[in-house]
């Protein structure tokens, strides 16, 4: 049913707590594992400390991400694209033909519109496939 599992990661609380029920998913249906993380464009109103801007400290979440999932038996694929998060994540999943994207229900950053606008609420409306949120 879920051939191929789109799950993008950042920093937050909620996407550590999002990788169980990928966990879950993936061995159930046997899923094809792909971790997305966006480093987000850099730009003035971006503060400097934020980690989702620096390539390295992304490059070592998908890592850390893929350490994760390989211990507990699942191989997984890792992409690192630049880009909005919303839009490259919904991008990603059309160009791999993902069948799902797991996603915690509010990660790191919010879109330039500001607190009304998720990435996660532009993720559910733009998304190519079904949106799972795990709160």
């Amino acid at each position: 049913m879920f051939k191929t599992v789109l799950f993008p990661i950042d920093q937050s609380r909620e996407a550590r707590e999002a990788a169980d029920v990928v966990t879950n998913v993936v061995q159930k249906y046997g899923s094809h594992l792909v971790l997305l993380s966006v480093v987000e464009e850099s730009s003035p109103d971006t503060p400097s400390a934020d980690p989702m801007v620096s390539p390295e400290a992304v490059a070592k979440l998908l890592r850390d991400a893929q350490a994760l999932f390989s211990q507990q038996g699942i191989p997984s694929e890792i992409l690192e694209k630049q880009g909005k998060p919303a839009f490259t994540i919904c991008d990603v999943a059309d160009e791999i033909g993902a069948d799902l994207i797991i996603m915690g229900c509010r990660g790191l950053g919010l879109t330039e519109e500001g607190a009304t606008d998720s990435v996660t609420t532009r993720v559910i409306n733009l998304a190519p496939c079904p949106v799972l949120i795990v709160p």
